[in-house]
């Protein structure tokens, strides 16, 4: 048995088919030509240029097969090597879409932190705002307008000597008496008053921070004008003035208006500011003006 698989496989098998149908033809041939030598007869047969005519066509028939065969390997391989070009580019495009989708993620959590910031700044500044609005007011550093009462004060019209003018101390306590009764905003003549301004005698004359100012004087007061007035009456303050005015006869009328309007103060003037970085021992006081 074993014998059997040893022996060699028969040529028809182990030929290749080109090969095979080349030497048959060639066979067949010289067998013709055999034949015709041996009957004398050397004319050429009809079938051998057939025969010599399949074999050319065979032969181009297996150039050209083993050409389409080396084109389709070399196609193949252009056709992996673009495929896996495309790929990889699909790949790479892939990875940039996901890294930027993150960096979106990423931007849209800053622009919702920055706004959610921005919403605190906003109130803080709006609560800031309006606590400097009423300092401003309160201080006298913004001009405002609003309703309010008028007070003329003159001096009499016949005054026996300078003791029955109208002085520093008079204004002083009308004024405090309306700060009393609630008002929100005084000036004088236009001089606007505040925590840094005074009203002084200068002489027989007045001055109102710091200014000269003349008779009459119109006290303007910022307030609510159903309880301005009667809230003056009931003051210390306002009594004390209301009763020298009927003293020494000055000319006094007040009424409520429904559209003061007071300027701001004068700003501070700073007296003692050091110039320069602050917290050195060796430097000397400097008067500042800004």
């Amino acid at each position: 048995m074993a014998d059997e698989w040893d022996r060699p496989l028969p040529a028809h098998v182990t030929t290749p088919l080109l090969t095979r149908i080349t030497e048959q033809s060639m066979d067949e041939d010289y067998q013709q030509v055999a034949l015709r030598k041996g009957t004398g007869d050397e004319r050429p047969s009809g079938p051998a240029r057939p025969r010599m005519v399949a074999a050319g066509v065979i032969a181009v028939f297996g150039v050209l097969i083993t050409t389409a065969a080396v084109q389709t390997s070399a196609d193949a391989d252009i056709t992996d090597a673009s495929r896996e070009t495309l790929i990889q580019r699909i790949k790479d495009e892939r990875d940039q879409v996901e890294g930027q989708q993150r960096t979106i993620a990423d931007l849209q959590d800053d622009t919702v932190g920055l706004q959610d910031a921005l919403d605190v700044l906003t109130e803080d500044q709006a609560v800031a705002t309006a606590r400097q609005r009423r300092l401003e007011v309160a201080t006298g550093y913004i001009a405002v307008r609003g309703e309010g009462v008028r007070i003329t004060v003159n001096d009499p019209s016949n005054p026996r000597d300078t003791t029955q003018l109208v002085r520093d101390e008079d204004l002083a306590w009308l004024v405090d008496g309306l700060w009393e009764a609630g008002a929100e905003a005084i000036a004088i003549n236009d001089q606007r008053l505040n925590g840094l301004g005074a009203i002084r005698n200068v002489g027989i004359g007045v001055r109102v921070n710091s200014l000269p100012v003349n008779p009459p004087y119109v006290i303007q007061a910022i307030g609510d004008t159903r309880t301005l007035q009667a809230d003056l009456l009931d003051t210390t303050h306002g009594q004390q003035f209301f009763d020298l005015a009927d003293q020494l006869g000055f000319d006094v009328n007040m009424q409520n208006d429904d559209g003061l309007q007071l300027p701001a103060a004068r700003g501070p003037r700073l007296l003692h500011a050091l110039r320069g970085t602050s917290g050195k021992p060796d430097m000397k006081n400097e008067e500042v003006n800004p």
